[in-house]
């Protein structure tokens, strides 16, 4: 696949994930996909099993808010309760950044590596960071993030 077509593989996946609609991602998710979490040493294998596991959510799937694309084509800002940030990537390899607010009003960011294979997400990998304050051992020569 081109890389143009596997960009817009990837961009419906990530709108089925920013607008909740698993039936959208269920479209561009290969069936033996597989999802790692590094951070809770987990992986899902098979589109089947993520699918059970975001509907089984507890409180269910969080409620999103659409809003309207701003951005080039290696940048999207979308909001409130899920930003993405970034996009990039060539071939079949791409990573996007971006935060997610989470039912408790925390808001964490969230990175994934996004691998593609015949025209199908094949593979995530996704990272989350809560927020917390900086170090005061650092403040002199840092500026702060907005």
């Amino acid at each position: 696949m081109s890389p143009q077509g596997s960009r817009q593989v990837v961009d419906r996946y990530i709108k089925g994930l920013v607008d909740r609609n698993l039936d959208l991602q269920a479209e561009v998710c290969a069936p033996d996909m597989v999802q790692e979490f590094p951070q809770s040493g987990e992986r899902i294998r098979g589109w089947a099993n993520y699918r059970a596991a975001a509907e089984n959510y507890p409180g269910g799937l969080p409620e999103g808010t659409h809003s309207r694309v701003v951005g080039s084509e290696d940048r999207w800002v979308l909001g409130p309760s899920f930003t993405l940030l970034r996009i990039e990537g060539t071939g079949d390899v791409y990573t996007f950044f971006g935060k997610a607010k989470y039912p408790d009003g925390v808001t964490w960011h969230v990175m994934s590596i996004i691998e593609v294979r015949s025209g199908e997400i094949a593979k995530t990998t996704w990272v989350f960071g809560a927020p917390f304050d900086p170090p005061a051992s650092r403040a002199q020569w840092v500026e702060t993030l907005t």
